[in-house]
């Protein structure tokens, strides 16, 4: 017994003692690691919320979550920076196994284009309708200036884009491209302003300048009357203010103001 005793406390035995403990305990944590791994398998995660993330960012998070995100298509958004997540399958929040795809549509780095011949034509029509028009092609419509013309009012004449005249009366410049989300600029018509070259009516009837005057989009105003004026319509125009030299300008609707004469004067033939 004493020896038994002896044997027990003998560094041989107590050796031996630690190399089994050592054994079980690494066996223990073996089997541990395997329970660990048994009951996680299959797992299911709740699937994290990337949409309106960076797509560098998400694809980086979703790597330590075991996820992969893959992007099939890009998709151009107005007043949106490229590259943002804007939905996303399967949907956030989704209870899905680990290492599982994630199929992501982004927002276009450039915008779509039109090309000028593709769009509604402009030069001529009334402004409001082509603005309403090209806001469904995402294009935005500003009013650069106002021109006189003689047509009806609030019609383009003009269309610009980055500061370069792209559509006029004689132009048309078919190949070049508009930004979807960009700005067209439009010089539209006004029926007030405008000049003309002061018509001659020097020698002209009274009734016959009337009518001359009218069609250059001008009137008669003051009338001077020199001797007796039998018939003013058959009187003849001696004089004008302002004087028409065939190249001075007037504002349309501006008075002319005549002198006139019953007889012919020797002068006017």
């Amino acid at each position: 017994m004493k020896d038994f005793f002896k044997f027990l406390i003998s560094k041989a035995f107590l050796k031996q003692l630690a190399y089994i403990i050592i054994f079980l305990v690494f066996v223990l944590f073996l089997v541990l690691m395997w329970l660990r791994f048994y009951t996680n398998h299959g797992q299911k995660l709740e699937l994290p919320d990337y949409i309106n993330q960076n797509i560098e960012e998400a694809q980086k998070d979703a790597e330590t979550k075991t996820f992969e995100i893959i992007v099939t298509d890009s998709i151009h958004k107005v007043g949106k920076e490229g590259g943002l997540i804007i939905d996303q399958n399967p949907t956030p929040g989704s209870m899905v196994k680990e290492q599982r795809k994630i199929y992501v549509n982004i927002t276009k780095y450039s915008p779509d284009k039109i090309k000028v011949v593709d769009l509604p034509m402009l030069y001529g029509n009334d402004f409001d309708q082509k603005r309403t028009e090209l806001k469904y092609l995402d294009i935005t419509s500003k009013i650069k200036t106002e021109k006189y013309d003689p047509g009806e009012p609030n019609h383009i004449l003009e269309v610009w884009y980055n500061n370069s005249l792209i559509i006029n009366y004689k132009t048309k410049e078919n190949s070049v491209e508009i930004d979807k989300g960009g700005t067209l600029e439009f010089v539209i018509s006004k029926r007030e302003g405008g000049e003309g070259i002061i018509p001659d009516l020097v020698c002209q009837e009274f009734s016959a300048a009337e009518t001359m005057a009218l069609l250059s989009k001008f009137q008669i105003g003051r009338v001077i009357e020199e001797g007796e004026i039998n018939d003013r319509n058959t009187a003849f125009v001696i004089a004008q203010s302002p004087l028409a030299d065939g190249s001075s300008e007037l504002s349309f609707n501006s008075e002319i103001s005549v002198t006139i004469i019953q007889e012919r004067p020797k002068n006017c033939q």
